[in-house]
């Protein structure tokens, strides 16, 4: 899934390191007709093999898509919480179950 980041105030490259810190892995990426340096980039790729993996759905899909909207909106202020969320969800659907 490719995020086009044009009309934020924020690039592929650093939502990249934004979603890092809070544990959701993702990467700048360009865009279709992207003016940015492919180091930089307007975008970042989602990979939803990772979310299926784990079994999220519908529902879980949608509080990632929160949490990164959050994170381009206001980092310092969410990134506590966001990072708290994310482990809590990861360890509710484990890749490996015992």
């Amino acid at each position: 899934m490719l995020l086009d980041l044009r009309g934020r105030d924020i690039t592929g490259k650093e939502l990249e390191a934004r979603l890092d810190a809070v544990h959701i892995t993702a990467n700048k990426n360009a865009v279709p007709g992207d003016t940015r340096s492919p180091f930089i980039t307007s975008g970042v790729r989602l990979g939803t093999p990772a979310v299926t993996s784990r079994g999220f759905g519908t529902a879980e899909m949608d509080r990632i898509a929160a949490w990164i909207d959050d994170t381009v909106r206001d980092f310092e202020g969410t990134r506590a919480r966001i990072t708290e969320e994310v482990i809590a969800l990861c360890e509710q659907y484990p890749i490996y179950r015992n």
